[in-house]
């Protein structure tokens, strides 16, 4: 098998998607070049995506605990750990097949006591707003962030097309920097909708209106996709917000897509998560039995931050049984995620154990990221050339870089598109890795990069001086 050989579609989708995966515009052949050259700094120090273990925070303990007597049950028996944990794997080994995490999960579309255990956590989120078990799917995602590719694909299956018939998602940009790669390569056209930077980043009722009409032109737009709290931005929608964006979405007949996996990371001052669920079930029946929604959530986020086990679910809302049953059997999540799922939405209880450490552990996690934001913010602002909005959620930065003539003109020579030139050689001058604007979807000349700020402040503050040093020489060759 050779490259010359394969589909070339398959060729564009990788090479061509935006700026193609972090990896490849930014470390790539870069990163082999710095293990074999002097280096100008200590340590590279990734913060390009949303890992907080690779950033340098520690996981939770409880999580690790339960989950390594899990996969040896002799630890059943070390009296040093505590009780809770021993009894939690143990009620976690009883949900596997032959008390196994090495068996296969019982049905396609997860464990029926993880599924049930996360509908009865979403009807505590929501107020008591019901939820079923059977609305639960779990995923083993094929991103760090969220596992919505399954459902891309099966959107496609049922509504395919080429041409002004190919499915159309509406699709905000900035975006998670996987999700046009992922709607590229399930064969779906991506419909832009515009965020606006000089109001945080918020949604515009009228530029989705305009989006939709811009879209008709090229595709059949199904559906549109929402990232609340935004990622990368930070913008957290409020109820009116999402009313709107739900009368919108049934008026066209878009089916909704949120993506929430920032909803427990909610810092901003008079700001709370409200999920669509929430909302849309207080809208009437018209909408609350009618509209369709999935809504996504993850353990890779900064609570947890197990981005490596790959675990995630959606909550599917009213979607025809008959196609819901067809969307389970191309999901099939492993068993390590789904019980990991389990403790992120069961975690100890104040009569546990493990109560007071965890609890601990969330709050330094909160602390953390609410203090590394505003010190962040505040700091880039000060930067000559540099602007940022304020986050209110999540684990992301998403400021505005400035940047000098001589780069642009460079990056036009090179054939580079000019975040991704900056970003590399940041990387290459001061071992920062950050992630470019454009793989977030911003084709403007508004240039940004994408920082993960869930790192232990001291590391934080590394990041902030080396950038600040990076950046003042670009801009000491215009003087």
């Amino acid at each position: 098998m050779e490259v010359v050989n394969m589909d070339p579609e398959v060729i564009y989708y990788f090479d061509n998607t935006l700026c193609g995966d972090i990896s490849t515009p930014v470390t790539g052949q870069l990163g082999l070049d710095l293990m074999s050259v002097k280096k100008p700094f200590k340590s590279v120090i990734d913060v390009s995506s949303g890992d907080p273990h690779k950033a340098g925070m520690p996981p939770i303990s409880f999580i690790r605990q339960v989950m390594a007597v899990c996969l040896y049950p002799e630890l059943l028996k070390e009296k040093s750990l505590p009780l809770d944990v021993r009894q939690r794997a143990q009620k976690l080994l009883d949900m596997c097949s032959g008390g196994s995490v090495g068996s296969y999960s019982t049905t396609s579309g997860g464990l029926p006591q993880v599924q049930k255990s996360i509908s009865e956590f979403i009807t505590r989120r929501d107020g008591g707003v019901p939820s079923h078990p059977e609305d639960i799917i779990l995923t083993t995602g094929l991103q760090k962030s969220f596992d919505v590719v399954c459902f891309l694909v099966f959107l496609n299956l049922l509504t395919s097309g080429e041409g002004k018939t190919q499915t159309g998602v509406l699709t905000p940009m900035p975006c998670p920097h996987t999700l046009p790669m992922l709607l590229d390569m399930t064969g779906l056209a991506l419909v832009p909708y515009r965020l606006f930077e000089e109001q945080g980043w918020a949604v515009n009722l009228d530029e989705l209106h305009r989006a939709l009409e811009a879209g008709r032109v090229h595709c059949e737009p199904k559906a549109i996709y929402i990232s609340n709290p935004g990622k990368p931005t930070g913008y957290v929608q409020d109820r009116e917000t999402i009313e709107k964006v739900i009368h919108f979405a049934a008026t066209n007949g878009l089916i909704i897509l949120a993506e929430e996996v920032h909803q427990d990371s909610v810092y901003g001052q008079d700001k709370e998560f409200i999920s669509y669920k929430k909302v849309l079930s207080e809208m009437g029946k018209t909408y609350a039995e009618t509209m369709e929604l999935v809504s996504f959530h993850s353990i890779s986020t900064a609570h947890i931050g197990e981005g490596g086990l790959r675990g995630g679910y959606m909550e599917v809302i009213n979607i025809d049984p008959a196609v819901k049953k067809y969307l389970t059997v191309i999901s099939s999540a492993s068993v390590l995620p789904q019980l990991a799922l389990e403790l992120s939405v069961n975690p100890p209880r104040p009569e546990d154990s493990s109560y007071n450490s965890y609890t601990q552990e969330i709050h330094h996690i909160e602390d953390t990221l609410s203090q590394n934001a505003k010190r962040a913010c505040e700091f880039l602002n000060r930067v000559e050339g540099m602007s940022c909005q304020p986050s209110m959620a999540g684990l992301f930065l998403y400021p505005r870089v400035h940047l000098p003539p001589h780069i642009v003109e460079e990056a036009k020579r090179l054939e580079v598109k000019a975040d991704v030139l900056y970003c590399q050689r940041l990387l290459r001058e001061e071992g920062i890795c950050v992630g470019a604007g454009c793989e977030n979807g911003q084709e403007d000349k508004n240039y940004h990069i994408r920082l993960c700020i869930l790192t232990p402040p001291s590391t934080l503050e590394e990041i902030l001086a080396r950038l600040r040093s990076f950046h003042h020489r670009l801009l000491e060759k215009l003087a």
